[in-house]
């Protein structure tokens, strides 16, 4: 019998919401099915967020273009007695034909843009929405605490550590892949290397240490086996002696041709240490030997320790990081704009939508940087957006790509390390005050002349559709 801890691609289409299923036969059942385009956004971004990293846009493709429901989810469906004969008939024909427009990966994006626009009969885009926020939010919250992360960390190598609390199986491999994206070196996760191509690391843990008679023991048997991963963990006992003892050990080995790459710290008060084990290396004349620090680090730690002049050179990054623990979450929504030809909004307190078919406009500066962001019309451009920045933008892009259309991709499939590069460039691109990691500035997003216009219009409008 299969385990549990895996997804059959003939179950994606039932991983979903059952009313997407009750709302989409009553379409079908009334003919409703004309094109509709719904738009997927964040409202509000997470505490102290001033950025989001777009991710999970290819995940979201891969599934589009192998929609279909197989036998056995028919049957499921059908032994929920509560759908009829004919609907079922035309789920087991359905695919994917329509078309997606959005942000590429690795792009940055803020609050009340369109990341994602889906444009297909009604009934393929409203039943594929479950699918696209699931994919699309956790990928991106991840990928941007771990843009956190190298934000503060001055360039020294970070890694992904989370696996073992990441909260799934699945979200363990979506944290290697969003915080490589987001500028992180690897991970850990060995299966992630083996899918995307990250470059994987790992040290020693302390019941290898602890099994051992002793620590210069332990040491000395972890580096001749493995004399290119030689990283010392320190801290099973006592710290500084630990340091000491792989200082003996590093002296010893040296002789063999075998040289000590660095020592771990993984507990205790990280900046004391740190700084101690450094003065104990260089006494000891081993300058080359680098420090690992790990243990329940995040970027709010990382930034206080390098702010401390602590010489760490790399960190390891787990449960903060894969939980994205003080923002697990963001406010994505997958809104109905047009449909039948016609723009919709919905007007909730606190919940309205934007209307009509939309594109995202970008200025940048004489040096490259982002001014701030237009969110517009499909039918404009950025020849004539530029005139309502203020002054008036020289370099306008928009940044909503058709990704995928008639039900198939229209560009290449990007390379894990394509999106990694585009990160590495949108992020230098950004202002550090939208970086900040406490109290950022807000990223300065309008709307256009134009879509004000058809706001105005359309909530008129929407006052007449509860008579």
């Amino acid at each position: 019998m299969p385990i549990d801890l895996r997804l059959d691609p003939d179950e994606v289409p039932l991983l979903n919401d059952l009313y997407e299923f009750t709302v989409s036969a009553a379409f079908f059942e009334r003919g409703m099915n004309a094109p509709a385009s719904f738009d997927v956004g964040v409202r509000r971004l997470p505490p102290n967020r001033g950025f989001m990293v777009m991710a999970g846009v290819e995940r979201v493709l891969e599934v589009l273009e192998n929609f279909h429901f197989e036998e056995s989810a028919i049957a499921h469906l059908e032994s929920l007695g509560i759908f009829k004969a004919d609907f079922l008939d035309f789920l087991r024909k359905l695919r994917f034909t329509g078309t997606v427009r959005a942000m590429r990966e690795g792009s940055l994006f803020f609050a009340g843009e369109v990341v994602m626009e889906v444009r297909a009969p009604l009934i393929e885009a409203q039943i594929i929405e479950p699918i696209v926020l699931n994919q699309l939010g956790i990928a991106s919250v991840l990928a941007t605490k771990a843009a956190r992360c190298f934000a503060v960390g001055q360039g020294r190598r970070l890694v992904e550590f989370g696996l073992r609390r990441a909260q799934g199986a699945d979200a363990g491999l979506l944290a290697a892949r969003s915080s490589y994206l987001a500028g992180f070196h690897g991970s850990s996760n060995v299966l992630a290397g083996k899918r995307y191509g990250i470059p994987v690391f790992g040290t020693m843990s302390h019941s290898f240490i602890m099994a051992h008679q002793g620590e210069r023991r332990a040491f000395e048997d972890f580096a001749r086996s493995f004399p290119k991963l030689s990283t010392m963990l320190v801290d099973t006992y006592d710290t500084l002696r630990g340091v000491h003892n792989a200082v003996d050990v590093a002296r010893k080995l040296k002789a063999d041709g075998i040289n000590i790459q660095a020592i771990r710290l993984d507990s205790g008060n990280l900046e004391q240490l740190s700084k101690q084990s450094r003065r104990i290396l260089d006494d000891a004349g081993l300058r080359d030997v680098a420090i690992f620090a790990s243990g329940n680090l995040d970027e709010y730690k990382i930034a206080e320790l390098l702010a401390a002049g602590s010489p760490i050179d790399a960190f390891g990054i787990g449960t903060a990081l894969s939980t994205s623990d003080d923002a697990p979450a963001a406010d994505y929504t997958y809104k109905l704009s047009d449909y039948a030809g016609r723009p919709r909004l919905k007007t909730s307190a606190g919940k309205i939508s934007l209307p009509g078919r939309k594109q995202v406009f970008r200025a940048l500066d004489g040096q490259g940087r982002y001014r701030g962001d237009i969110l517009g019309l499909i039918d404009e451009s950025p020849a004539s957006i530029r005139r309502e920045f203020r002054p008036e933008a020289e370099n306008v892009t928009a940044m909503l790509e058709v990704l995928f259309e008639d039900g198939k991709r229209v560009v290449p499939q990007p390379t894990l390390e394509e999106s990694r590069q585009r990160f590495l460039r949108s992020f230098e691109a950004l202002d550090p005050r939208f970086k900040a990691i406490r109290s950022p500035d807000s990223y300065p997003v309008k709307h256009s002349a134009a879509l004000g216009a058809m706001i105005i219009g359309e909530k008129l409008r929407a006052e007449t559709l509860q008579d």
